[in-house]
C-alpha cells in the first residue's frame, strides 16, 4: 500500500488500486475514506481497513468525490458496516438513491464512441446498492473539517469534488487521470470547460501532489503545464 504523509503527520494510503482508487486519512483521532472501489475490490478493501483501523481511529467519514459506480460500489456496504457518515456533493443525491449515475460523454474520438456504446448498455450494468447520504456538500467553495478541505471540482461530472489534505495533497477523483504519459485529461467528462475551470481552482491551493481515482499520482509541475497547454489553445 502506498503511502503520504503530511508535514503535520497525517498519512493517506491507497488502500485499493488497479481499475480504481480508493484513499485512507488517518488523522489523530479518526479516519477518513475517499472513495470505495468497485464491488470486486470489496474483500481486499476491507482487510486493509482492518490491517490500518483501530477504536483509537475510527473510520467516521466517507467522501466520495463523485457518484459513478467505479468510485462508491462499496459505499452502502461500509456504511452498514462501520457506521460512518457518507458525504456528497448536493448534485448527485439523488444518484445515490437510484443507485445509478449517467455515465459521462467522451472527451476524445476512442472514448466518445466508448461513451455513447455504455450509454445503450443496461443501466444495472453501471449500477450500485443504493445509499443515503448523510452530509450533503452544497455551493460553497471551500468547506473545512478539522485538517481538511472541501474544493467544488465540477467537470467530470457537475457534483464532482477534490480534498485537500494539510493544504499540501489533494485527492481529485477524476478531475485528472494519472493513466496517460504526459497528459492527465481524463477521457470521460461532461464538462471540459468546467473541469480545465476546476484544475485552474486547484492550482491556486498549495497542493503539490494530486492523487487521482485512476492511475499514479501527479505532480504539479504537470497538472500546470496541461492547465497553460490547454489556455494557449484558447480550450478554455
Amino acid at each position: 500500500m502506498k503511502m503520504w504523509k503530511t508535514k503535520k503527520g497525517n498519512t493517506i494510503i491507497q488502500v485499493i488500486d488497479k481499475r480504481s482508487n480508493s484513499y485512507l486519512i488517518t488523522m489523530e483521532d479518526m479516519q477518513v475514506l475517499v472513495d470505495t472501489g468497485r464491488t470486486s475490490s470489496f474483500s481486499k478493501l476491507i482487510k486493509n481497513l482492518n490491517i490500518l483501523s483501530d477504536e483509537k481511529t475510527p473510520l467516521k467519514h466517507l467522501f466520495l468525490t463523485h457518484s459513478h459506480y467505479d468510485h462508491c460500489q462499496n459505499a452502502a456496504k461500509l456504511k452498514d458496516k462501520y457506521q460512518c457518515e457518507i458525504w456528497l456533493s448536493e448534485h448527485e443525491e439523488d444518484f445515490g438513491k437510484s443507485g445509478f449515475t449517467p455515465l459521462p460523454n467522451g472527451t476524445f474520438l476512442l472514448s466518445k464512441w466508448i461513451s455513447s456504446l455504455g450509454q445503450k448498455l443496461p443501466n444495472k450494468i453501471f449500477s450500485y446498492s443504493e445509499f443515503s447520504t448523510d452530509v450533503l456538500i452544497r455551493k460553497e467553495d471551500k468547506i473545512e473539517t478539522n485538517g481538511l478541505k472541501v474544493i467544488l471540482s465540477p467537470g467530470h461530472t457537475k457534483g464532482s469534488i477534490s480534498l485537500i489534505v494539510d493544504e499540501e495533497i489533494a485527492i481529485v477523483g477524476d478531475a485528472m487521470f494519472g493513466i496517460f504519459r504526459n497528459s492527465i485529461m481524463p477521457p470521460f467528462a461532461d464538462d471540459q470547460k468546467a473541469m480545465l475551470q476546476s484544475w485552474g481552482k486547484l492550482l491556486d491551493s498549495k497542493a503539490q501532489i494530486f492523487l487521482p481515482g485512476h492511475g499514479k499520482e501527479i505532480k504539479r509541475s504537470l497538472l500546470q503545464k496541461e492547465y497553460n497547454k490547454r489556455l494557449k489553445n484558447e480550450i478554455i
